[in-house]
């Protein structure tokens, strides 16, 4: 037995699993590093893409003469689709790697970010392109394996806080978006489609898959089973379909509210939409850092009894100077820790080759938390011309995800 141990101890795939091992409990090299740095970036570009028709919501609206509620769909449309895109792309992403995954699915976001040029005139048009543009809502499906792939344990949250930082791309097409469009109004599209295309051929030369990844040979039916059939699975999602869907919502529908019902112009909207986006930006990796030190069912609970408390504040309607600013940003900065910390359990208890999928299975859910808000907040403000009882809602939800991460999360403890 201990023969046959040592022979298979001097194979070449025992000696790469054994320098795999090796790598995830030192400290992270250039390459974890460099990795990081390359998804991070293409993060934020795809992301940028995906949210390109919200900060445009309202010019839309005019040109089109839309509904709020019609509005909101067309928003809402490419998160749909990004967030369920996630569940194949993330189980892709185990089978395949990233260094395959990353450049193809940031090169075929180019497509859909081209067709809206073409597309603006007509809202059944611009329906079809927002589910194509979904597509770029998934590279979130890719990036959180490669980054947990490359990092040990105990740096995991802050790195994957790191990488969630790309959400950053909503920021940045809240604020350039409106104002490229006043230059000319094709020149938002253009410059993102070329930034993509730079990118993916970045892409195939910096991003790598670690030595001695594992790769699942089961189908991606059965893996998706297998990541389906985790309870942990299920309560990571609820989570997050409240923090990080709460960040996207505010991001497709904050212009939307903000020229509503505080009567900003489109490019003000937009700005003050980018600093709620920038914040949770920020916040994403401080929570990912505090449950490398804590528990991040603790940190969650945290996170989320700040966004109920400030949004049932929210809900009376107060002046946006000071007190609406600073509900907005105070739940900006809770939702963006919250993403971070969940997204640290998702690291803490799932396999390795299980992350991809498991990744894609919360992700999706998360996504779908923020394809709902937009939907929701439209049609009460088309029934009741007031947005406070979606702020209570949301103030229900996160009071109840608080009370479930602190009460039942915390017993779940790395595997």
């Amino acid at each position: 037995m201990d023969d046959t141990a040592d022979t298979l101890a001097g194979t070449p795939g025992a000696a790469a699993a054994a320098a795999a091992a090796a790598t995830q409990e030192s400290a992270p090299g250039g390459a974890a590093y460099r990795n990081l740095v390359a998804a991070t970036v293409g993060f934020t570009l795809t992301f940028w893409a995906w949210s390109l028709i919200a900060p445009l919501g309202s010019t839309y609206h005019d040109q089109l003469g839309l509904s709020s509620f019609q509005q909101s769909l067309l928003v809402a449309v490419p998160v749909l689709v990004g967030s369920l895109g996630r569940v194949p792309v993330g189980a892709l992403t185990d089978r395949y790697g990233a260094r395959v995954m990353f450049p193809l699915v940031t090169a075929l976001t180019i497509v859909p970010v081209l067709l809206l040029i073409p597309a603006r005139s007509s809202y059944a048009a611009m329906l079809g392109v927002g589910f194509l543009l979904g597509l770029g809502g998934t590279t979130f499906a890719i990036g959180v394996p490669l980054v947990n792939s490359w990092f040990p344990p105990a740096r995991r949250g802050f790195a994957i806080g790191v990488f969630g930082m790309g959400m950053g791309g909503v920021a940045l097409s809240g604020y350039f978006t409106p104002r490229m469009a006043k230059q000319h109004e094709n020149l938002p599209f253009l410059v993102v489609a070329g930034a993509l295309a730079v990118f993916a051929v970045l892409a195939f030369f910096l991003i790598t898959d670690r030595p001695g990844r594992a790769v699942p040979t089961a189908s991606l039916k059965s893996r998706l089973g297998s990541a389906g059939r985790l309870r942990v699975t299920w309560e990571l999602s609820a989570l997050y379909a409240i923090g990080f869907g709460g960040v996207v919502a505010f991001g497709v529908y904050l212009p939307t509210y903000l020229k509503t019902w505080y009567d900003l112009s489109p490019t003000d909207a937009g700005t003050r939409a980018a600093g709620f986006a920038l914040v949770t930006v920020v916040f994403r990796p401080v929570g990912g850092w505090l449950s490398d030190r804590v528990h991040p069912a603790v940190v969650t609970a945290g996170a989320l009894v700040l966004v109920a408390l400030l949004a049932i504040v929210q809900a009376f309607d107060p002046a946006l100077v000071p007190m609406g600013t600073i509900c907005l940003l105070g739940m900006a900065a809770g939702l963006g820790a919250a993403s971070g910390s969940v997204f640290a359990m998702v690291a803490q208890v799932t396999p390795q080759p299980q992350v991809g999928s498991v990744t894609g299975i919360v992700g999706a859910v998360g996504g779908l938390g923020g394809f709902v808000p937009p939907l929701v907040m439209g049609a009460i403000y088309s029934a009741k011309e007031s947005y406070s009882i979606g702020f209570m809602l949301l103030s229900d939800l996160a009071l109840a995800g608080c009370v479930y991460a602190y009460g039942r999360m915390r017993a779940v403890r790395p595997d």
